[in-house]
């Protein structure tokens, strides 16, 4: 069955003038236009194509890859607006609609938001919706901590940011935990931190747990060696100081420092640490 709004795999049945004709089945005979066709493309081969609408609302076959398909969660810049609503940039040639009733603010040109892809079950149009919670799932997150995820940033909060996690949880990026510029719309690798009784998701942006604390450890130790056994950042020294030097945060960089000091590897300072013995091998 054709599956609006994601990819397809149809094989190709007819070549024109125009692009090739794929085999939709119950759709009938789907378009791929001239612009996409390579020499490579025969009939009889089949095809990975994502399928849309185009403007006369018949489906039609792209190669392109859209930033998102249908049930997913994207970041997409508005290309204009009419009376009716706000048309977002999402890779097809056709802008993606996002109606007045689905926004939760009046959209703008030019900015982006983060909205869900969804296929309007009474037109059987797609369209977007900037009303995401409501997409977002309740059910208890399969994940333990130190589980690394995707994590799509959602909005600000008072308290950090809100996340959406694996394009289907709901999760939170406390202010403690970020030591690098964030903005709405930023995808990168997280990792579990808590899984709350409300089944929404605290994250970190640095991985957890025993291993990663002695990786890093080993870091800190090769950093000292080749910097005379000093490092002058210590229990009192700014978390973006420590992120801009070594890429962690001051929980992670104290976790280290602690594992060494238990190792009579260092002595620890309030503004610094240093080797016990400078002239130790690695």
């Amino acid at each position: 069955m054709l599956t609006l709004g994601t990819f397809n795999t149809l094989r190709i049945v007819k070549r024109v003038d125009f692009g090739l004709y794929l085999d939709g089945g119950d759709e009938g005979e789907i378009l791929l236009p001239k612009r996409y066709v390579t020499p490579q493309m025969h009939i009889g081969d089949e095809l990975r194509v994502f399928i849309y609408l185009d403007q006369e609302e018949r489906p039609v076959a792209t190669t392109e890859e859209p930033l998102a398909q249908v049930g997913q969660f994207a970041c997409l810049e508005v290309a204009w607006t009419n009376k009716y609503g706000a048309f977002l940039r999402w890779g097809p040639m056709k802008d993606l609609f996002c109606p007045f009733r689905e926004q939760k603010q009046r959209m703008e040109q030019g900015r982006s938001y983060i909205v869900y892809i969804m296929e309007d079950m009474e037109t059987h149009r797609l369209m977007a919706t900037a009303k995401v919670e409501k997409y977002l799932a309740d059910d208890m997150p399969p994940y333990k901590h130190g589980d690394s995820c995707d994590c799509l940033v959602w909005q600000k909060t008072d308290l950090g940011f809100k996340c959406i996690v694996d394009n289907r949880y709901q999760g939170q990026l406390y202010d403690n935990q970020i030591f690098r510029p964030l903005h709405t719309g930023n995808r990168f690798t997280a990792y579990i931190d808590h899984i709350r009784q409300d089944n929404k998701i605290d994250l970190t942006i640095q991985p957890t747990g025993h291993q990663h604390t002695l990786d890093f450890a080993e870091t800190l130790l090769r950093y000292l060696y080749e910097n005379d056994g000093l490092c002058d950042l210590g229990d009192k020294s700014p978390a973006e100081l420590i992120y801009d030097r070594f890429k962690v945060s001051k929980k992670a960089f104290k976790r280290a420092v602690g594992d060494l000091y238990r190792r009579r590897l260092i002595v620890i300072g309030d503004e610094d640490i240093r080797l016990t013995s400078p002239e130790a091998p690695l």
